[in-house]
């Protein structure tokens, strides 16, 4: 019974996971970044957890893309403080401070909540967020910069 069920659902979750190029295939070509503002990637990586929940990102408050399961993107913002948001049924949000050419990693993370899953975002260092981002495929996003 437990085959039957998985085997029903995976097609739906496959379906709710990015698709596309990779970030190892576009990373190469990739714009650089203008003086004065630094690079934020935002990803999360593809789980089965949360896979249907794909909410909005944002940045003080204005929407800059989705945190789909497998997918990642990136904002260039001008060196400052932001906020970093999402929301399902509670908002999860983090401080990050960026400098001019730097580049950060925002990874999110599911959790069970009440009614609905919680996707949380997580500053991570440079390192762990390269190599998670790796397989991560592209799904856009609004760049302010």
């Amino acid at each position: 019974m437990r085959a039957v069920l998985v085997c029903a659902v995976l097609p739906f979750v496959a379906a709710c996971v990015a698709s596309g190029p990779t970030f190892s295939d576009m990373h190469a070509s990739e714009p650089a970044v203008a003086a004065n503002f630094a690079r934020i990637y935002f990803y999360r990586m593809g789980s089965m957890a949360g896979s249907a929940l794909r909410p909005s990102v944002k940045i003080d408050g204005v929407v800059v893309g989705e945190a789909a399961p497998g997918g990642y993107f990136y904002v260039d913002e001008p060196a400052g403080a932001y906020e970093i948001s999402t929301a399902t049924e509670v908002t999860n949000h983090i401080r990050a401070t960026v400098k001019a050419g730097e580049t950060r990693y925002v990874r999110f993370d599911a959790s069970l909540g009440m009614f609905v899953g919680h996707i949380a975002p997580t500053l991570v260092w440079p390192e762990q967020g390269e190599s998670e981002i790796a397989q991560c495929h592209f799904i856009g996003g609004k760049t302010k910069g």
